[in-house]
């Protein structure tokens, strides 16, 4: 039986387990576990400057293709606890990540020692498994154990601990011989099948509900052809945008207190049954349950037993993997469509276009200091359709998902539940290095890039480039929109006169020289009429330099972004103009003509 040590037989094991790249800080307790995957060879690693930037990228390199599992290494003590942000972020919303974390010998680890904590009592909470191995032998079957854990039933994330003396104890293992645990799904059967469809036969103004567990399962391609059998219109959530395209004839669009349209709202509120797949009826879906539920009946598919009924009881439940999910409900509806079954709802669906053509929000503002509508409307024009979007949280995110145009699934990757400052650039890196062929492109307020800003030197160094929408208001929009509840204005505004940039007024940081110095390019807009050219200057310079490129758009200081201030989807306030002419809106997906949809490069379909 070959020996080797415990720290060399799991990077083999991670090998095994498909595990290609790593993110990561190094430090004395995990510097075994770094000289086994030196040694080892065949894992890319990716070096962080702060820890839980690691934890981001993990995050985001998990997201962005099927099958991924991001890992991030530190060492123990503040690396650990600098991961718990990045578990929490990634266990609200079903990411499996892997974090591995040294400590100190295990005679020492009670003894209050030099950086000795106790992190996986404290990370317990929010992973699928938090442990500290004791016994070196037990390494290989932890490891098996995690990577089981992470991919069955509900995704999420694990951490394994490794104390110093562990990692270097040598034991018996043979990495040839080792296999994946299978991963267990539950899936739905043909009774229960046949159940939803007729409950969703007998509606009149049916919708499908895709969330995120869609996305994970790899089941989009299922969920359009099912909403195509049946004529069902989708409303995506936050997590399942890109489930559906949004110019498919089908997206009903996105409904909620602030990450919605008029017209997904305007069509829920219409509608009488539901059937939800993948999603958990998340709060700023829903707003207030009374108005959500009023009058629907409702089915949810769920890979969790326990979240069904977990925000509300539906009227009939199935514990499932959305994709064994969908292949039963696609097998069921096309038996029912050959046998002339299915109920026309032809002009349902036409109903929820016709609101997609006319209730719509304007983007076409000239004001200097630039409105961010007008940044959202230059942003469809320049990316394209295979564009992968990264955001995390604030006003950005919020009119981001209200005007941006996402076509793909895993092409709008949002950190939904824990929606943590600082998320979006190791996020965004960790993306592009897991497809460093695709456009990436980052959505960030003022606030979120000051976070973990010195993370853009990570994407310098290792040259990832991706291009990164910086909305600068100098203020924290959201919380000062919340405050208005309050009466208040306090605490909330980043503005000061810098000293080193005075042609910037009252808007602080310089994050062109911030971003310039951690090795990077920048461009500042100030003009509405220069932003498309300087999105596509950004294209050419992160093609050319390989580094991360900052576009920052300079807004007037106060915009209030559409959303509900009652908790009531049916009483969402826009405090701006709306469109009433197809000038207001040139980049909508349907024009107020209602032309046909019209996808990012301009032209009708």
């Amino acid at each position: 039986m070959p020996r080797m040590t415990a720290a060399r037989a799991a990077v083999e094991i991670l090998k095994r387990e498909g595990v290609t790249d790593a993110f990561g800080v190094p430090g004395a307790a995990i510097n075994p576990f770094y000289a086994a995957l030196k040694s080892s060879g065949g894992i890319s690693h990716t070096l962080a400057r702060h820890v839980e930037g690691a934890s981001h990228m993990a995050e985001g390199y998990t997201r962005a293709r099927p099958g991924n599992i991001g890992v991030c290494i530190g060492t123990s003590g503040p690396a650990g606890t600098d991961m718990i942000t990045g578990l929490y972020s990634a266990t609200g919303d079903s990411v499996p990540i892997l974090c591995i974390t040294g400590q100190a010998p295990t005679a020492v680890i009670h003894k209050e020692d030099f950086q000795a904590v106790d992190i996986a009592a404290i990370a317990r909470p929010v992973t699928k498994m938090a442990v500290t191995v004791l016994e070196a032998a037990q390494v290989p079957g932890v490891f098996q154990q995690a990577f089981h854990l992470m991919r069955s039933g509900r995704p999420g994330p694990v951490l394994v601990d490794l104390p110093i003396d562990v990692q270097m104890t040598e034991i018996e293992f043979d990495p040839g011989t080792y296999e994946p645990l299978p991963a267990y799904k539950p899936a739905a059967s043909r009774a229960q099948v046949e159940k939803a469809i007729g409950m969703l036969n007998v509606a009149e103004r049916p919708l499908i509900v895709a969330g995120g567990g869609v996305v994970n399962a790899d089941a989009a391609d299922l969920l359009v052809r099912f909403a195509e059998l049946t004529g069902t219109p989708v409303v995506p959530t936050l997590m399942g945008w890109g489930v559906i395209a949004d110019d498919h004839e089908l997206n009903a669009g996105m409904v909620g207190l602030q990450t919605s349209h008029r017209y997904g709202n305007a069509t829920f509120l219409e509608s009488d049954f539901v059937l939800g797949i993948g999603n958990r009826w998340a709060n700023r879906h829903t707003g207030r349950l009374d108005v959500y539920t009023a009058g629907r009946t409702f089915v949810h598919v769920d890979v969790e037993p326990t979240q069904i009924g977990r925000i509300f009881a539906p009227d009939y439940g199935i514990a499932s993997d959305a994709r064994a999910a969908l292949q039963v409900f696609v097998e069921v509806a096309e038996e029912l469509r050959a046998e002339g079954r299915l109920p026309d709802r032809s002009a349902w669906a036409a109903a929820a276009q016709e609101r997609k053509a006319t209730l719509q929000r304007r983007t076409h503002f000239d004001d200097i200091p630039i409105k961010p509508q007008r940044v959202y409307e230059e942003m469809n024009r320049a990316f394209g359709p295979q564009t992968r979007y990264v955001s995390t949280i604030g006003l950005s995110q919020i009119a981001g998902a209200q005007l941006l145009h996402v076509y793909r699934p895993r092409h709008w990757i949002n950190c939904g539940q824990a929606g943590p400052l600082g998320w979006t650039v190791p996020a965004a890196l960790g993306v592009a290095k897991a497809d460093p062929e695709a456009q990436v492109v980052a959505l960030s307020g003022d606030y979120d890039l000051q976070f973990m800003i010195e993370e853009l030197a990570v994407g310098a160094q290792h040259r990832i480039p991706y291009i990164h929408v910086l909305v600068n208001n100098a203020y924290l929009g959201l919380i000062r929109q919340a405050q208005r509840a309050f009466g208040l204005d306090f605490q909330v505004k980043l503005e000061f006169e810098n000293v080193n940039s005075p042609e910037l007024g009252v808007y602080g940081v310089d994050h062109v020289k911030v971003a310039e110095g951690l090795g990077c390019k920048a461009i500042r807009v100030t003009d509405p009429n220069e932003l498309g050219a300087a999105l596509e200057q950004a294209k050419k310079l992160a093609a050319e330099y390989r580094v991360p490129v900052v576009v920052e758009a300079v807004l007037e200081r106060v915009t209030n972004i559409s959303m509900s201030t009652t908790n009531d989807i049916g009483d969402v306030v826009e405090f701006e103009e709306l469109a009433t002419e197809p000038g207001h809106a040139p980049t909508a997906i349907r024009t107020l003509e209602g032309s046909g949809p019209r996808r990012a490069d301009g032209a009708t379909g």
